[in-house]
């Protein structure tokens, strides 16, 4: 099997199987993806979607957030993993985009890269989510899983890894395929004990193949 026909047996798989691919994190508009993709690193995305209401009814917008304080803001998220790095971001990332951007959360890559607690992954969360672009967000649960399944092979950093996942998508579904990805780990292809007896993609898996047979 070539990689390009690895690519399009996982793209016929799961086009087929899950063809609605979403993220599972709550939110309404980009600013909420935002701040919710802030408090998301290192973090469960059920966690966030426990702590965001009560964040979202104070801070509604980011001008409101932009007003408050770090302590205030840590009073809210306190529960969740690195509060008082995340406060500082939260506060700071506001502050910017009102202070830069009108209050209007940026549509390109090198925009929101500047605002506190954003970087590449997040930006390209924002932009596949929240904008419909298509892109390629890494992070490491995407990177093992690629690698694992042999989408990539000994890609050394996430940069690399979504360079060839980029490369090797369809644009019409690159977004989608990072859901994909994503969710295929967190429920099948787990980390330390993957399913591989439930697992609709092991006869294109490079990791099935040497470990399982």
């Amino acid at each position: 099997m070539t990689l390009q026909e690895r690519y399009d047996a996982f793209v016929a798989y799961f086009a087929e199987h899950m063809p609605v691919a979403e993220s599972e994190l709550h939110f309404s508009n980009p600013y909420e993806l935002l701040v919710a993709v802030i408090l998301s690193a290192q973090c469960t995305d059920k966690r966030v979607n426990m702590t965001t209401p009560a964040l979202f009814k104070r801070f509604p917008s980011p001008k409101d957030m932009a007003e408050a304080t770090v302590e205030e803001i840590y009073s809210y998220i306190k529960s969740i993993s690195y509060p008082n790095n995340k406060s500082k971001n939260l506060l700071g990332m506001a502050q910017t985009l009102m202070n830069e951007f009108g209050g209007i959360v940026p549509d390109n890559l090198d925009d929101l890269q500047r605002l506190p607690g954003v970087g590449r992954k997040t930006a390209n969360v924002i932009l596949a989510v929240a904008f419909g672009k298509p892109a390629m967000p890494v992070d490491t649960h995407v990177f093992r899983v690629a690698n694992r399944i042999g989408l990539t092979k000994n890609s050394k950093n996430v940069l690399e890894t979504e360079k060839v996942l980029t490369a090797h998508f369809p644009k019409e579904v690159l977004s989608t395929a990072h859901h994909w990805l994503i969710l295929h780990g967190r429920y099948v292809c787990m980390a330390r004990n993957p399913q591989c007896e439930k697992c609709g993609i092991k006869n294109i898996c490079c990791y099935y193949k040497k470990n399982c047979k």
